[in-house]
């Protein structure tokens, strides 16, 4: 299958991180250094995960040449919802009046992208969809305790759109490969972090073990899906890593003896996106990839979950 197009959508709200020395007391310097995060984006009191995730698809009309009130599958993906009953994916349909879609809403934690791209490959496969439409959306600071000196400074907002072709018709990225997996049963796996509806906070109570897992398993998924397809890490142009955390992003790329320069990463000036983090990353890079250029997501959710995808430039 091949994606066509992919926009993005970020709040125009910037705090930076002396906003939260004011709240708790953390230091610029304590912030970047531990996270490596400067500033992130906040939802406006007017926006939600549902309006966010309409002005993505919005900005994906302006670029794409397909019709998107003509796609037949349109999927949902976040824990951050601002509904879990008319959700986001239902608003879309309604908004693009895609009359004869299949709609629904998953949610594994920041692993959502990597996921919902699997889902659109089983519709795919079972020849049920053929154009397939992804949004992803997270407003995280609807849920966040920003006093939270844990994990109160880490959150942003944000929501990406993807048009994802069965069949190539001037498509610009062909994928090669998902592999997805659960990893529950590691460490403290779904009491690491947490949200609990409907008056929760996102909790990060074992950051520790959060750490260490994502960096092994995305470390080792990423191996893996490489050998599978007779590559190594030299073949891979760029790697695309949740943004959760700089500091795991450079773990991974020290573990996979990559190069600085091939790791996208924004969570320096968006914060953690949760699941749209990775998927916001290659829609900024989008034009700068090259033909034949092979190109890893990685992600790791809280939950736990994980998953790779391996990308070809057209």
């Amino acid at each position: 299958m091949y994606i066509k197009n992919i926009a993005h959508y970020v709040p125009y709200t910037i705090l930076n991180n002396e906003y939260f020395t004011k709240l708790n007391g953390l230091s610029n310097e304590w912030i970047k250094e531990r996270t490596g995060i400067m500033e992130r984006r906040k939802a406006s009191p007017d926006e939600n995960t549902s309006t966010m995730a309409i002005e993505s698809v919005k900005k994906l009309a302006t670029i794409t040449t397909f019709p998107l009130d003509k796609v037949d599958l349109i999927i949902g993906a976040s824990y951050t919802p601002d509904d879990t009953i008319g959700t986001f994916a239902h608003r879309i349909q309604k908004y693009l009046k895609a009359m004869n879609s299949i709609v629904l809403t998953i949610s594994s934690a920041c692993s959502s992208f990597i996921n919902a791209m699997e889902v659109v490959e089983g519709y795919f496969a079972t020849k049920k969809s053929q154009n397939a439409l992804i949004v992803i959306s997270e407003h995280n600071t609807a849920f966040n305790d920003e006093k939270d000196k844990v994990s109160g400074h880490l959150w942003g907002d944000g929501s990406v759109a993807i048009l994802v072709c069965k069949e190539y018709e001037y498509a610009s990225i062909k994928v090669q490969e998902i592999i997805t997996k659960g990893a529950a049963l590691s460490g403290h796996g779904p009491d690491s972090v947490t949200l609990k509806m409907p008056f929760g906070k996102i909790q990060m109570p074992f950051g520790k073990d959060v750490f260490l897992n994502a960096c092994n398993y995305m470390s080792s998924i990423t191996k893996q899906i490489l050998e599978k397809n007779n590559y190594s890490i030299k073949d891979m142009a760029y790697f695309i890593p949740h943004q959760a955390n700089f500091r795991i992003s450079k773990k991974v790329m020290e573990q996979l003896e990559m190069k600085a320069e091939s790791v996208i990463s924004n969570i320096q000036y968006l914060g953690n996106t949760g699941s749209a983090g990775s998927a916001i990353g290659l829609s900024e890079n989008w034009n700068m990839f090259k033909m034949g250029e092979k190109i890893v997501v990685s992600v790791f959710g809280g939950g736990y979950g994980y998953g790779t995808m391996l990308l070809e430039k057209l």
